[in-house]
């Protein structure tokens, strides 16, 4: 299929006679020659990934041969521009790193073909297109996964330059983000498009380009005919503009006007590039399997690079000597280079490939914070609400939004006068989408600011989890910590709640949150607890871009007492507090027991722990307070004090926070005895049928009691 493509660029330029037909004025002969040598980079980038796969050396074929008209787009941008690229925008980045310079950018994209740790951006990691000098922030998967954070990038450029902190970005700047048009039917596309529209329909800068490269066709699967037009054309608030991309001019002259229009209007706009897919889906894609030789040959007519080049000639540019002169110099230019990074070393040892991480985590534990600040007496709900003015006020980049956090002060009341206090633009609502509130706070911490981001109930984070598994936490292992979007996710979740509950309000599953790397899963019970992680939680965000989720119970949020009615033992004291990320809280010294916990086990064993002290019992409870990264080294220091540890787990018996307690028992040679407690597998029904598959305290109780009692 590649050598196809070649011979047919090659013998068509050979024979093509000149029209004499002149550029279009926009596209001078200066530009037209620096687009068609990306073109011709990118295309050669092509075919040397295919003869370094066939070699052995090289690792991805996924390629943008059809697809070169993206280096007008690039052509339109500034290089200043915030760019998240489709997999196919090889043009698009060569003509970025032309106008910037510096580099060697058809080298830089071989040494990620070939995962080496030279490559500029990955270091080894992936094959991505990205540069911190380029503005291109690099991209691992664009089944328009990319397009919620893209919208957080426009919206975050102006709010930053709005709140006088410091932005990469320039205040004027435009964000770009390309995908195909199978990904345009994703859940998150649609999502993201809806949100760009609904920020601008309220009045709010979006200054975002979506930019859709129509091919046809997703991997086998056709893409209707008229589908993205008929979609997109006519939507409010969308403003729209269409080229065919085999044709340089027209690409040009549509990506000039809408990079202009977005730049102009701060309002979103579309640009629908019809292209053409050369070489199939990728290199081990058997293209024949799907379509007939007819239909793939059928496209060769509409191959950009060879309408550039026709275009060159007919103007009188360059003759068709120069061309294929051309065409063939940048072959050999792209092959040597090919051939001289095929030697070039790769990670080879789990600490190089892992690196990015241990980094973070050995920042993240380093991190200091300053004492959280809450008035005595106050419950959970109002001493998270005091540390989050308290970090409102101390990082001016920081801001707080999701679903219900401002006028109404969130469901339960936790952000209830932040915005009277701090301003619409640092505490606001957002649509009620959790993908687009993950998207948000992915752009912002890119962008230079701190997002602090309320997903309002647990059970909806799971709609939109791979905003925190495949976007924000993957940001800093693909960028070799190049690139960092320090966040915030504050979630309601856990079960308990009386009066109000069922499934979507009583949800015990974390397990999609705890096996992702590098980031930091805190989860607090007790008010002075949960203001100090808070603020432990900021801080790693500012200094090392610390991704943090903040697991709130919300059958605590309330709560005061911890024994009888009136003892107020569930109350902050109102001491400053700070607590380490990674440092577990102990409760008791006593010898017979140690109980493994955290969220509403934590109150649950501190009354069980008394009930047996009366039977002199002596216990000591330790509050996890950090399911990642998990304090070991406190587990193992009191479990090896009692000999007998009872590890006391609210989510579920399968895939909850006890098999990761055990496991981590068990690694370290721990000898004594191990037993744990859970809720059941199964979804929390509505009302007290809940109680029925709930951890209760009666069970935590008789487990204990089991425990010691047997070995007296």
């Amino acid at each position: 299929m590649a050598e196809a493509i070649d011979e047919h660029f090659l013998s068509t330029v050979s024979s093509f006679s000149s029209r004499l037909r002149p550029l279009d004025a926009a596209l001078t002969p200066v530009r037209a020659l620096e687009l068609f040598d990306a073109q011709l980079g990118s295309r050669h980038l092509d075919l040397a990934a295919r003869w370094l796969r066939s070699q052995g050396k090289g690792y991805y074929t996924i390629g943008s041969s059809g697809h070169e008209a993206n280096a007008a787009v690039a052509g339109a941008l500034r290089s200043t521009d915030p760019a998240l690229l489709h997999y196919r925008s090889g043009a698009f980045f060569l003509e970025r790193a032309r106008q910037v310079g510096g580099h060697d950018p058809i080298r830089d994209v071989l040494l990620g073909l070939v995962a080496a740790t030279e490559e500029p951006i990955s270091g080894g990691r992936h094959k991505v297109f990205g540069r911190a000098d380029l503005a291109v922030i690099p991209q691992t998967s664009t089944i328009s996964s990319h397009l919620p954070r893209a919208v957080g990038v426009a919206f975050s450029t102006v709010r930053a330059h709005r709140l006088g902190v410091d932005c990469p970005w320039p205040r004027d700047a435009v964000t770009v983000c390309s995908f195909g048009d199978a990904s345009a039917n994703h859940s998150t596309a649609v999502g993201a498009i809806n949100t760009a529209v609904h920020a601008g329909y309220q009045g709010v800068s979006m200054p975002l380009l979506f930019v859709c490269e129509d091919n046809g066709i997703g991997i086998s699967v056709r893409t209707p005919s008229g589908w993205i037009a008929s979609n997109f054309a006519g939507r409010a608030g969308l403003e729209y503009f269409h080229a065919d991309g085999s044709e340089l001019g027209a690409a040009y002259d549509a990506s000039t006007a809408a990079v202009d229009w977005v730049r102009r209007h701060r309002r979103p706009a579309f640009l629908h590039i019809a292209t053409v897919r050369l070489m199939g889906h990728a290199g081990s894609d058997v293209e024949s399997a799907y379509r007939t030789q007819a239909e793939i040959t059928s496209e060769y007519s509409r191959d950009p690079v060879l309408g550039t080049a026709c275009l060159l000639i007919d103007a009188g540019v360059l003759t068709v000597e120069e061309v294929i002169e051309r065409y063939e110099a940048k072959r050999t230019h792209v092959m040597d280079a090919a051939r001289d990074v095929c030697g070039c070393p790769q990670l080879d040892s789990t600490s190089a490939v892992m690196a990015p991480l241990t980094e973070l985590a050995a920042a993240v534990g380093r991190s200091e914070a300053d004492s959280a600040e809450s008035a005595a007496g106050s419950t959970l709900a109002q001493s998270i609400n005091a540390a989050l003015l308290q970090i409102l006020a101390m990082y001016p980049q920081s801001i707080l939004f999701g679903e219900d956090v401002a006028h109404k002060g969130g469901v339960y009341g936790v952000t209830r006068g932040l915005q009277a206090k701090m301003g619409s633009t640092r505490v606001f609502d957002t649509v009620l989408d959790e993908q687009s509130i993950l998207g948000l706070a992915t752009g912002a911490g890119v962008s230079g600011l701190l997002p602090i981001a309320e997903i309002q109930y647990l059970a909806y984070l799971h709609n939109a989890a791979d905003q925190i598994r495949g976007e924000a936490s993957t940001l800093q292992f693909f960028s070799n910590r190049q690139y960092r979007n320090p966040m915030i996710v504050r979630v309601a979740g856990y079960g308990y709640q009386k009066g109000f509950g069922g499934h979507f309000h009583n949800d015990n599953a974390i397990a999609a949150l705890r096996d992702i790397p590098g980031i930091v899963l805190a989860s607090p019970s007790r008010p002075d607890d949960a203001a100090a992680m808070l603020l432990a939680c900021a801080a790693a965000a500012v200094s090392d871009g610390a991704v943090c989720v903040f697991l709130e119970p919300i059958a605590l949020y309330h709560t005061r007492d911890l024994h009888d009615d009136g003892d107020g033992g569930w109350l902050g004291s109102g001491s400053p507090t700070t607590v380490r990320i990674g440092q577990a809280g102990v409760h008791g010294n006593g010898m017979d027991l140690t109980i493994v916990t955290f969220g509403n086990g934590v109150r649950m064993s501190l009354r069980v722990a008394r009930r047996l002290q009366e039977r002199d019992i002596g216990v000591r409870v330790v509050d996890l307070r950090w399911l990642a990264p998990l304090p070991v080294d406190d587990i193992l220091e009191n479990a090896r004090a009692t000999g007998k540890v009872l590890v006391v787990d609210e989510t579920r018996r399968s895939g909850g926070v006890s098999e990761g307690v055990v496991t981590a028992l068990v690694d370290a040679g721990f000898d004594g005895v191990i037993r744990r407690v859970t809720s059941e597998d199964s979804f929390i029904p509505l009302g007290d049928a809940a109680l029925e598959v709930l951890l209760s305290e009666d069970s935590v109780l008789d487990a204990a009691l089991g425990m010691v009692d047997g070995s007296r």
